[in-house]
């Protein structure tokens, strides 16, 4: 399962980027990614002080490069 976020840049607004963080989840649990993201979302967060996250999804291993 991966979390995939969308974060820009906090001077520049206009500059933003996908990241895409592994998370040990089962695929087929999408409520306990959920749950669980927000830590590892606040983490990311924390580490990229100069991004900030404006939308995010759980998204299974296979599934992740047809829904983006």
């Amino acid at each position: 399962m991966f979390i995939v976020l969308y974060a820009c840049l906090i001077n520049a607004p206009t500059t933003c980027r996908e990241e895409r963080i592994s998370v040990s989840v089962e695929a087929t649990a999408p409520t306990a990614c959920v749950m669980s993201s927000q830590f590892t979302i606040a983490q990311w967060s924390e580490e990229h002080p100069q991004w900030q996250v404006g939308r995010w999804k759980c998204v299974p291993g296979n599934r992740l490069f047809r829904d983006i």
